[in-house]
């Protein structure tokens, strides 16, 4: 998930929450937990500075997005805000807390999939349900902000537009689910990756060595997009030796894409293929 939304994610939830009876200090303890619990979590952008293994692609979105790791930030969160404005009241632990698991459990819900459960398991779990970037989600933030600016019980707003966050992610993922099933049968792998237009999927399957990408939706008959062949009995440990990334992009992606021709080796996520490449590409020149 982006930025933006995440940003978004905090400010509304600041603004479920019931602030009449609160301080000016508390409001600004509240307004920091739920901000600094939306986007904590992506703090693990700074393991670019030391990674020289070609690991960032795992360690984004792995440790610090499992759910394991929730109740920490939480507490982390809490002294924070108890040194600053000095509050004591255990429910900032709480909004820490359901801030944090807000940002980790719907980035279950993209194509790029977190380390949920992680130590225990270093699987990338993605349902591929919610594009990255949901413009439905702006535009329910969108609605009950101008909504809550016309009434005195704004934190009432801000709930029922979560209600309705929680109701689309449900419908996108019945909706995924569906599609998942009427594919898994005939298929050894299946992906889906939403589209920004809600109920629409990008589905790609592998078979051996054929792989196709379909737009597909329960709304409409599937359409093939691309028919792609990967190299899978190409020994890819000459990849492997020059690019480390390469070995991380393919124990991250639910499966990948095998080429080998006379002048590259590599490997990409067909999750992100564009009809040229993907941007998920990794490879040596031969």
């Amino acid at each position: 998930m982006d930025t933006i939304t995440r940003t978004l994610f905090g400010l509304t939830l600041y603004g479920a929450a019931d602030k009449r009876e609160l301080q000016k200090n508390e409001k600004r303890a509240l307004f920091v937990t739920t901000l600094v619990g939306s986007q904590i979590p992506d703090s693990d952008v700074i393991s670019r500075l030391w990674d020289t293994e070609g690991m960032y692609q795992m360690w984004h979105r792995g440790i610090t997005h499992s759910i394991f790791l929730v109740p920490l930030f939480a507490l982390l969160i809490y002294i924070l805000v108890r040194l600053l404005f000095k509050v004591t009241d255990i429910r900032y632990f709480w909004w820490a807390l359901l801030s944090v698991f807000i940002h980790n459990t719907a980035d279950l819900f993209n194509a790029w999939g977190t380390g949920y459960f992680e130590p225990l398991s270093d699987v990338r779990v993605t349902f591929g349900v919610i594009p990255i970037v949901d413009f439905v989600y702006w535009g329910i933030f969108l609605v009950a902000w101008l909504i809550a600016r016309r009434t005195d019980i704004s934190h009432t707003v801000y709930r029922y537009a979560w209600a309705v966050i929680v109701v689309h992610v449900l419908i996108q993922s019945a909706q995924g689910a569906y599609l998942y099933q009427s594919y898994a049968a005939d298929h050894d792998e299946v992906a889906l990756s939403a589209s920004f237009i809600p109920t629409q999927f990008t589905v790609v399957t592998k078979t051996d060595e054929s792989v196709s990408i379909y737009s597909d939706s329960v709304y409409q008959e599937p359409e093939v997009q691309y028919e792609l062949t990967s190299a899978d009995d190409a020994d890819l440990n000459p990849l492997f030796a020059e690019n480390k990334e390469a070995i991380t992009l393919k124990q991250w992606s639910p499966f990948v894409v095998v080429v080998e021709d006379d002048e590259r080796l590599g490997l990409y996520d067909p999750r992100f293929f564009d009809g040229e490449s993907s941007f998920l590409y990794e490879y040596i020149e031969l």
